[in-house]
């Protein structure tokens, strides 16, 4: 009888050949799917909250809310790879591809930026119809505040901090995207993302593409100035909440610490564990995205 799941050497050669497959997806697909993958995070982002923001403002209950919002927010990933979409984040893992010389490091470089930049754009895009949608308003006004506390918490905080966060964040996601390639049915890949990205977010780690919501969303709410001053912030923080600080104080420090998380902790150990040495030809697999 056939087994159901790939062994962890297997995973490792069929990572592969999905790497070399990406990089051939032509780049107005990979921009449209980068769009998807953004919006379909967002979603996920937008839901944790709307689930959890109650819980976060109470210290009792932030490791609950935390817990909750884990729960709700695999969602994401999991429209990701059975739905289709590519994520900047999973897509760290081309890295194994370009270490078997299959990939040439122009090709991940390129498909990166279009798969990123198409992320931006959907997550942006989520985020701009909840302020509109009025949902921000939910709870008495909670959830907008909620938003805005956490994107100025994200923006505030110190470079090193964001690496780490980040690297440990995709270390997780890239597990979670690994565990979905090693199972054949889908049942199996809704189960193999779902814990480690529980985990991920439980732990409060810092996820680039997530990031692409929590903090616009938070910018473009906090306009509402009933929403801003409710929030008890201080005009400092406030005015601190910005697309430059998004881009500088998070978006960079935590995409950096992505690539390391995934592309070195998952793609570059399991590359030197499984096929560095091994004879190329034998690389193979299916795409189980």
């Amino acid at each position: 009888m056939e087994e159901n799941f790939l062994t962890p050497e297997q995973i490792t050669r069929s990572v592969v050949e999905t790497g070399i497959k990406k990089v051939h997806i032509s780049l107005k697909d990979q921009l449209l799917l980068g769009i998807l993958a953004g919006a379909f995070i967002a979603f996920a982002a937008e839901g944790s909250n709307m689930a959890a923001f109650n819980l976060f403002a109470n210290s009792e209950t932030y490791g609950l809310g935390k817990a909750l919002a884990g729960a709700i927010f695999g969602t994401g990933l999991m429209l990701v790879l059975i739905a289709g979409g590519e994520l900047f984040t999973g897509n760290c893992l081309i890295i194994i591809s370009v270490l078997e010389k299959k990939v040439k490091l122009r090709s991940m470089f390129s498909n990166w930026t279009v798969v990123y930049t198409g992320n931006l754009i959907g997550s942006v895009l989520i985020a701009y119809m909840i302020v509109q949608s009025g949902l921000m308003n939910s709870g008495d006004n909670m959830l907008g505040v909620m938003t805005i506390k956490i994107a100025a918490y994200k923006v505030g905080l110190p470079f090193l901090s964001a690496f780490y966060l980040g690297v440990m964040c995709n270390w997780l996601v890239c597990l979670a995207v690994w565990l979905a390639y090693s199972a054949k049915d889908t049942t199996g890949k809704i189960l193999g993302i779902f814990f480690p990205i529980w985990l991920f977010i439980t732990s409060g780690f810092e996820h680039s593409v997530a990031n692409m919501y929590y903090i616009p969303a938070g910018i473009l709410a906090k306009a509402d100035v009933s929403l801003a001053k409710a929030t008890q912030l201080s005009s400092e923080t406030l005015a601190g909440l910005n697309w430059q600080t998004f881009i500088i104080n998070n978006l960079i420090p935590v995409t950096l610490g992505n690539i390391v998380g995934g592309g070195f902790f998952v793609a570059g150990l399991y590359w030197y564990i499984y096929l560095k040495g091994s004879n190329p030809s034998n690389v193979g697999g299916k795409d189980h995205e």
